[in-house]
C-alpha cells in the first residue's frame, strides 16, 4: 500500500510546484510602439467632412442647350458643368435658399426647374 500513498504525495508536490509558478496578476500586453501623436490628436479640432452630392441632374434650357448640375448636402454649393464630364464650376450661395453665384454665373432654384445665366448667355429657364 506504499505505492498509492507515494503516488498521492508526489502528485500533490508536483501540483503545488505548478501553482507556485502561476502569477495571479493580469498580464498586460502592449501591441506596437507607444503612440507619439496621442497628445496632439487629443488637442486637434474636430474634422468636418466635405459635402456630398444629394442630387445630380441634367437640365434642358430655353435655348435648347444642356447644363449639368450637382447639388451638395450643405445646401449652399452647386457644381455646374456645360458638358457631361466637363470642367466643373463651383457656385456658392451665402445661405440655403439664396441664389448660387460665381463670377459670371447665377443659378436660382434646385428642383426640377432652375433659372440659369452664364458667361455669354442671358438668364433662361431650364427644366430637368
Amino acid at each position: 500500500m506504499q505505492t498509492p500513498r507515494l503516488f498521492l504525495t508526489s502528485a500533490a508536490l508536483v501540483g503545488s510546484l505548478f501553482m507556485v509558478g502561476c502569477n495571479r496578476e493580469p498580464e498586460v500586453i502592449h501591441a506596437g510602439p507607444a503612440d507619439t501623436q496621442a497628445a496632439d490628436l487629443a488637442k486637434a479640432k474636430p474634422v468636418t467632412l466635405p459635402p456630398s452630392i444629394v442630387a445630380s441632374r441634367a437640365y434642358r434650357c430655353k435655348d435648347n442647350s444642356l447644363i449639368y448640375l450637382d447639388f451638395m448636402s450643405d445646401q449652399t454649393t452647386a457644381i455646374f458643368r456645360s458638358t457631361k464630364g466637363g470642367e466643373p464650376v463651383r457656385l456658392n450661395a451665402p445661405e440655403p435658399g439664396k441664389p448660387f453665384v460665381a463670377p459670371g454665373y447665377n443659378l436660382t432654384g434646385s428642383g426640377s426647374t432652375v433659372t440659369f445665366s452664364g458667361p455669354g448667355k442671358g438668364s433662361q429657364s431650364c427644366k430637368a
